[in-house]
């Protein structure tokens, strides 16, 4: 083995990839643009992992169906967008704090597995999934967020410098990635692909060399 390649692996791991945080892709879906007044109606987030050859890989993936909060805004339009009718009668939803408290103990158990002290949500436009997880949160008296309260990685941006593409579908068609127009803005399939998408840029980031610089 090489001295590189030593180096390489002795970094190998995605607590030390990305100073201390772990990765988990975030897709949420709303009833509006305002994360004060709107509804969230779906979550669903994707852990990232990292093989043995220290390449990321979509690692589970937890996701809700969630009632809206009493006194919620539901944007007609929004919901237009969406597809979503939050009651329809065979819609299986839980309420946000059941849907924090089922996903959220999954991430900090990953990131105690993974040695890693934190979370960092991944999303496409991630600001916004930000301002609606961490409100949520607050409103559900939820005193222990595993995520960084203000730092993100935002795929949008990534894929206008590695593709010169933003738009998720076309950021996704750009690296060869399969996406099926019918099944999007859905929070499960949505956050499927931007964890492959994610995962997809990082890695070729390493193929071309990139981390470790040492």
């Amino acid at each position: 083995m090489n001295q590189n390649n030593q180096t390489f692996m002795e970094q190998c791991n995605i607590a030390k990839r990305f100073r201390g945080f772990l990765p988990v892709v975030v897709d949420l879906e709303t009833g509006g643009f305002n994360a004060d007044t709107d509804a969230v109606l779906e979550i669903s987030m994707v852990i990232i992992g990292m093989d043995p050859d220290g390449y990321l890989i979509p690692e589970k993936q937890i996701s809700a169906h969630v009632i809206p909060f009493k006194g919620a805004n539901l944007d007609p339009a929004a919901l237009e967008f969406t597809g979503i009718n939050p009651f329809h009668p065979l819609r299986i939803a839980s309420t946000e704090k059941e849907a924090l408290e089922k996903i959220l103990p999954q991430v900090r158990e990953a990131i105690r597995r993974n040695r890693c002290n934190r979370a960092i949500l991944v999303g496409h436009n991630a600001h916004f999934d930000l301002k609606f997880l961490n409100n949520a949160i607050d409103r559900n008296g939820i005193k222990r967020t595993p995520f960084h309260q203000f730092s993100c990685f935002d795929t949008a941006t990534l894929a206008g410098l590695v593709y010169g593409q933003t738009v998720l579908s076309r950021a996704c068609d750009s690296a060869a990635i399969k996406f099926d127009q019918q099944e999007a803005h859905s929070a499960k399939y949505d956050a499927e692909k931007t964890s492959m998408l994610f995962c997809k840029m990082v890695n070729r980031f390493r193929d071309l060399g990139g981390w470790p610089t040492k």
